[in-house]
């Protein structure tokens, strides 16, 4: 099973050169091939990566830069958060194995896998970890929970490398793959257009938090391709339903006067 395509590496404004290239001696150390930045604080590409890589410059060399993580994880079927604080999301949480065990059967099955890590200093966004199929975490002792980003690469890529080398067959999968990236927010954004309308947002200052949970509920479902277009059908529907409804009030309205 080494021909398996390995899970895509996400730095989320990723904010020195050094660990950039930190980032992709150990992707190469345990064969991952491709890094995506977003947004990198000082642009790139950057010299000072090349300096610290060892010698990985293939993975350097084919390095995608994008402006969201949103942009950056679409056309991905399953991508784990990685992270050690807490979050408010109601997501799946699972250590650095588990969720090698997921991705590896995933990308078994066809799919397209990837693994996102926040900046050095900020992490993730609530907002993007919302837009992933879950949560890693590291179990690390909680005395020290200082882990600089190439470590957490590092450990992440050596459970992938060990089911690569030593695999079971993967699961057979009975249903069809979930939806990509873009799909999804797709199919959020219209659904959020929609109660925006209806006027579901209210108090106006908490539609960033209410818009979240939504995701995060939607996304525990896995929708497919196929349940996308059904969800946005119900969605038109409901909301091609309201307009006509306006229309016969505003009809009777008229009539009275």
């Amino acid at each position: 099973m080494s021909d398996l395509t390995p899970p895509v590496v996400i730095l989320d404004k990723s904010q020195l050169a050094d660990n950039i290239g930190a980032v992709a001696r150990v992707m190469a150390n345990f064969g991952l091939t491709e890094l995506r930045l977003v947004s990198p604080r000082d642009g790139w590409p950057q010299d000072r990566a090349w300096a610290t890589a060892s010698g990985a410059d293939w993975v350097l060399e084919g390095v995608r830069v994008f402006d969201t993580v949103a942009e950056a994880i679409a056309d991905l079927n399953t991508v784990f958060a990685t992270t050690a604080r807490p979050r408010e999301t109601r997501q799946p949480v699972r250590t650095p194995r588990e969720s090698a065990r997921v991705l590896y059967d995933d990308t078994a099955s066809g799919l397209k896998t990837g693994l996102l890590f926040g900046g050095e200093r900020a992490g993730l966004e609530t907002t993007d970890i919302a837009l992933c199929s879950g949560i890693t975490t590291i179990p690390i002792d909680p005395k020290h929970h200082s882990l600089n980003l190439a470590q957490a690469v590092a450990i992440n890529a050596y459970e992938w490398r060990t089911l690569i080398l030593d695999a079971p067959p993967p699961r057979f999968r009975d249903q069809a793959p979930p939806a990509s990236n873009d799909l999804l927010v797709g199919m959020y954004e219209h659904l959020e257009t929609e109660l925006e309308a209806g006027g579901f947002f209210y108090p106006p200052e908490k539609k960033r938090s209410m818009s979240q949970n939504l995701r995060v509920m939607l996304g525990r479902a896995a929708f497919s391709e196929q349940e996308v277009a059904t969800f946005r059908g119900v969605i038109h529907a409901l909301s091609k339903g309201r307009g006509r409804l306006l229309a016969k009030i505003a009809a009777k309205k008229d009539d009275a006067e």
